[in-house]
């Protein structure tokens, strides 16, 4: 059989020859991969990534969405960089700017703003299910903060939505219970083009008012904590980034050819391919370590800082190797407790054996009743002669 020899990682390998493979093929990493020193730039963020980076410490930032994006503006914030969703002001996606997690609620933020365009009915609430009115001041703060912005950081976080059935009208989050109503309350998956109109209509906003504004669209790893569909979670949860991350890459496909200013971060591939033990025990919330290499990612490749490819090299290296320890920590702590679960059976078994072997008693032949009824006479009259 044919074949043609294909290098990966300074390693030739011959594959077959029976399919045209394009003027562009990217493997798949394998184990050999992690340990070259181009891993990151080849098999991490390759063709996703700024020519250069851009962002400097004077760049107005608005970084909201889902519940991943308050990391984003905290590390950036934490380095200096001008993050105008961490100051102070009254506009919602600064005070829920992790808790706006559908591209439809997203979406109404931009519309509002802009276009001063109002929801028919209550839609916004916040954690505690308090409701975020229609006030035209935050309104005005919206879009003064919108109008400053010269990078829109956007993370998205599911695809399951809560919607009024009369208006269409989608919820931020799910629905407080005092205000629920069957008969117009409903819930769905939202479909790829539901969401890829979405984002259309979020990126023409922005570049109609902050035509020079950077776009960087993101997906938040952290999974559904639960699902409304009467299905597994886990199985829900790809539904729903599947979902996302579809739609965002077909705009960027659409539109990132004629708009060097769109870009798409990986975020959630970061998280999900790149290490095996990335969850703390409630397995939604990502390990520090892997967080921290994912936003010096992002510091590397769009901000203007200190942070060269050899830093970012060593940080992924130290990931790894924190991330491998955890995995041989817990492989052995399952050993000890499948030994100690063994000790301890065997140890029962023993008992129960030894039990087993040990002679029985004997029994004393029960006194038969006349007699014993006998003694018990004599006794009591020898008790009563005392007492005379």
């Amino acid at each position: 059989m044919g074949g043609f020899v294909a290098e990966q990682d300074g390693v030739k390998v011959k594959k077959s020859a029976g399919f045209f493979r394009g003027d562009s093929t990217n493997f798949y990493p394998n184990e050999a991969s992690f340990e070259q020193d181009n891993v990151v730039s080849e098999y991490f963020v390759k063709g996703w990534m700024p020519p250069a980076p851009f962002i400097t410490k004077e760049t107005p930032i608005a970084a909201f969405g889902s519940c991943f994006a308050a990391n984003i503006s905290r590390y950036l914030h934490e380095r200096g960089f001008n993050v105008l969703t961490k100051k102070e002001n009254k506009a919602y996606v600064t005070a829920m700017g992790e808790g706006i997690v559908n591209t439809f609620a997203i979406r109404q933020q931009f519309e509002w703003a802009w276009l001063g365009k109002t929801p028919e009915v209550s839609l916004w609430h916040g954690y505690s299910a308090e409701a975020f009115g229609y006030d035209e001041e935050v309104r005005k703060e919206t879009k003064d903060l919108f109008d400053r912005v010269d990078v829109f950081v956007i993370t998205l976080g599911l695809s399951e939505v809560w919607y009024d059935e009369p208006s269409g009208e989608v919820f931020w989050r799910a629905i407080p219970l005092n205000l629920y109503d069957p008969t117009r309350h409903k819930f769905r998956v939202s479909t790829v083009a539901e969401n890829l109109e979405n984002l259309r209509v979020i990126y023409r906003l922005i570049r109609e008012y902050r035509p020079d504004a950077a776009i960087v669209f993101t997906i938040s790893p952290i999974p559904l904590q639960a699902t409304f569909r009467d299905v597994s979670c886990l199985a829900a949860n790809a539904v729903s980034k599947s979902v996302l991350r579809v739609a965002v890459d077909e705009l960027y496909r659409e539109l990132s050819p004629s708009d060097p200013k769109l870009f798409y971060f990986p975020s959630y591939e970061i998280v999900m391919y790149l290490f095996n033990n990335v969850w703390q025990v409630d397995r939604r919330h990502v390990q520090a370590p892997v967080l921290q290499f994912n936003m010096q990612i992002f510091e590397r490749y769009f901000c203007e800082s200190t942070l060269d490819d050899a830093a970012l090299l060593k940080s992924f290296r130290t990931t790894r190797n924190n991330d491998l320890r955890i995995g041989n920590l817990a492989s052995r702590n399952r050993r000890l407790e499948r030994g100690e679960q063994r000790l301890a059976q065997r140890a029962e078994e023993a008992r129960a054996q030894q039990a087993a072997s040990r002679p029985k008693p004997k029994r004393r032949a029960p006194v038969p009743v006349p007699v014993a009824q006998k003694k018990r006479r004599g006794l009591l009259s020898r008790l009563l002669g005392m007492g005379k």
